[in-house]
């Protein structure tokens, strides 16, 4: 029995992914467990592991593909219980996926035509021929070419490493051409799209096409959604940090020898979350004609990586202690930097907060992560004139800003919210209580 191989939804969101690493090769031989490849998620880089065991006879979709759908098969196992002669009707199924291999957008509008008749071609194909066998193309490419009798020794690929895809013997064999001059009307005005958006830019200007990662993406359409779909409030409290500061000094004289060193960050994750305890009626998401009322306060930390940012979660962080708090912080940052958190460390999250602090902003407005309906902006501390004791004084203090899904969460709510958050940073000994 042969065995497809699919794209796995490796996340409740995930639509599709970049197979960004095979680990095993064609005539390998697997046990369940197995490592199979790399998968790159709009969050995270994952290992996919095996199911079955057999030996992998087919890998149809080449690492470093953009875009395969979950669904999609990506290779073909041979079950131990089948004999190792080659079958002609085993590669009939995955040949429809591998449509993540093409490297020219438009031809897809014209795929169902163009591709209609191949599996009975490929049902009918020979094994490839000595020399074709030692070009680097991928399984497709390699049969069609067998089909009609090209030489793929000759042939530049344009896929990743230089394999040649399909689309490269179609361009060889004289097809490439076709989908491409007669779109249907539809696919034309999308071609003509990014054109008309490139000619508002001065393209004069020397510059470089930088790929966007899968997790740019994600951010790009969230945060468009949640501007356009999420009505935001916005409130803003000073907070003076001096009795916050003196408290995290003595307490890190005190986990040093623990290794521990705590951040004004890992306080802050602290006061947000007793907060959400405090205030419920903040501590909630929208859902339509419902709303959830979370009992539990997990923070959504914003770390940011090479891809992009991502934002892993601190659970029930109101009744974890600082150096517990401080530990997991810097593990899931790790983590999130190398592209290795888990779905579950970062999907979820009742509230979040982003620090821009460290990096001297002194002040900004947050957008919403939805379905979560608040973030807590934090910008730097530094020495400000203030009033102390009714008389004008130097003091440490900080902007916070609170953005608010108006939605769910009304201004008097939010503003009650900030006054208990400034209050407990203040007097931040109910921080350890």
């Amino acid at each position: 029995m042969y065995i497809e191989l699919k794209m796995p939804a490796l996340s409740p969101t995930m639509e599709e992914g970049t197979l960004a690493r095979w680990l095993v090769k064609e005539g390998d031989k697997v046990s369940s467990g197995d490592l199979l490849a790399e998968i790159e998620t709009d969050k995270a880089t994952m290992e996919f592991e095996a199911v079955d065991e057999g030996i992998v006879t087919q890998i149809l979709v080449a690492e470093g593909t953009d875009g395969v759908k979950v669904g999609a098969v990506i290779a073909m196992i041979q079950g131990e219980d089948e004999e190792a002669a080659p079958s002609a009707a085993a590669p009939v199924q995955p040949v429809p996926p591998v449509v993540a291999e093409k490297v020219v957008p438009s031809a897809q509008a014209a795929e169902p035509t163009a591709a209609a008749p191949r599996p009975q071609a490929a049902a009918a194909s020979p094994a490839p021929s000595q020399s074709n066998d030692r070009v680097k193309a991928s399984p497709l490419a390699k049969r069609i070419a067998v089909n009609k009798g090209l030489d793929l020794t000759a042939v530049a690929g344009t896929g990743p490493n230089g394999r040649i895809v399909k689309a490269d013997v179609d361009a060889l064999s004289g097809e490439g051409r076709s989908p491409v001059a007669a779109p249907a009307s539809n696919a034309g005005l999308r071609a003509e799209a990014p054109v008309a958006k490139l000619a508002a830019i001065n393209t004069d200007i020397p510059h470089a096409v930088v790929k966007l990662s899968n997790m740019r993406k994600t951010i790009a359409r969230r945060l468009t959604e949640s501007k356009q779909q999420v009505p935001h409030i916005y409130l803003t409290v000073d907070v003076r940090l001096d009795a916050l500061l003196k408290l995290r000094g003595e307490l890190n004289a005190s986990l040093e020898s623990r290794g521990i060193k705590l951040s004004v960050n890992d306080m802050l994750i602290k006061a947000l979350a007793l907060t959400l305890i405090q205030v419920p009626a903040c501590n909630v998401s929208f859902a339509g004609d419902n709303m959830l009322q979370y009992s539990r306060a997990d923070i959504s930390v914003a770390v940011s990586v090479p891809t992009g940012l991502i934002t892993p979660i601190v659970t029930d962080a109101a009744n974890k202690s600082l150096s517990k708090i401080s530990t997991e912080v810097a593990e899931l940052a790790a983590r999130a930097k190398d592209g290795k958190l888990q779905p579950h460390e970062y999907q979820g999250g009742t509230a979040s907060i982003s620090n821009m602090g460290m990096m001297g902003i002194k002040q900004f407005d947050a957008v919403i992560n939805p379905p979560q309906a608040m973030i807590l902006a934090v910008g730097a501390g530094e020495k400000r004139p203030y009033i102390v004791d009714d008389a004008l004084a130097i003091a440490t203090v900080m902007s916070v800003t609170g953005s608010f899904d108006h939605r769910a969460i009304d201004g008097a709510d939010g503003a009650m919210f900030m006054k208990v958050f400034k209050e407990l940073v203040e007097n931040p000994l109910g921080l350890v209580a």
